[in-house]
């Protein structure tokens, strides 16, 4: 569905595109244990709640499903008419509108994160993705409902939406630009060690540290992750220490940790 968005930014989006998305993300009419509608609009009344039975919060009630298809209708005449909306904006408000319809049974968050990714390179005019909001919304999954709901009661001005969208974006962005920085190096690393004779373990476990290594680096762990004995471990460590590769952290302690030397490390 994603690469179908953005791959094919140009494209219209109309009713039979989207049915496909929404079947694709449910290929055997099941969310969860519920059977679901798939590639057709919801045909009950939809509302999200949360509480005990008899003492329900409803934190959002969904237009009628007899008008549905009609605000889908409009929706999608927007969406694929070129207007002097900031293409950026125009993804924020595309988002939110499609939220507010709600027009599937289930799926609507991914559809609608899939239509601004789609606008987004749209306003970029290019399928090349480096960043993925979709992506951040989703590490900040919390904020953006609260927010969603908290617009949805409001008197029609989505301000504070599109303020935590354009926010949001801006984080998707700079935590790429972090990855690609890593990306770079690691590629940087290997290019130069391509000569370097580095056993299977030693691989396994500088993919691991470029990749974002959980926690300090140690002898013991390594043995259990390479599956190695204590000795085995220890000669590697060394081995990539007289290299360059690796050193052995300052801290000191109880135990010793080892790191990336200084030119591989990150700043």
């Amino acid at each position: 569905m994603m690469l179908d968005a953005t791959q094919r930014y140009d494209k219209a989006l109309d009713h039979e595109r989207i049915f496909g998305w929404h079947a694709s993300l449910f290929p055997f009419g099941w969310s969860g244990i519920h059977r679901i509608d798939t590639g057709c609009y919801r045909n009950a009344e939809m509302q999200v709640v949360s509480g005990p039975m008899g003492k329900e919060k409803v934190h959002f009630q969904a237009p009628s499903a007899n008008v549905v298809k009609k605000e889908m209708n409009v929706f999608l005449e927007w969406f694929n008419t070129k207007t002097n909306i900031d293409g950026v904006l125009k993804a924020a408000i595309a988002h939110f509108w499609f939220i507010i319809i709600h027009p599937f049974d289930d799926g609507n968050g991914r559809i609608a994160r899939a239509i601004s990714d789609m606008l987004l390179a749209r306003s970029e005019d290019s399928s090349q993705r480096f960043y993925s909001l979709s992506n951040q919304i989703l590490n900040e999954k919390k904020k953006y409902y609260e927010i969603l709901q908290k617009v949805q009661h409001s008197s029609g001005d989505i301000t504070d939406w599109l303020d935590w969208f354009l926010n949001c974006l801006q984080r998707a962005l700079e935590n790429t630009e972090e990855i690609l920085k890593l990306v770079l190096v690691k590629a940087d690393f290997w290019d130069k060690h391509k000569e370097t004779t580095l056993n299977s373990r030693q691989r396994l476990i500088l993919n691991k540290i470029f990749d974002g290594f959980d926690g300090k680096l140690k002898s013991s762990k390594w043995a259990k992750i390479t599956k190695c004995s204590a000795d085995t471990a220890l000669r590697d460590i060394k081995d990539l220490i007289e290299k360059g590769i690796l050193k052995q952290e300052e801290s000191g302690g109880r135990s010793t940790n080892y790191e990336l030397a200084e030119e591989w490390r990150m700043h």
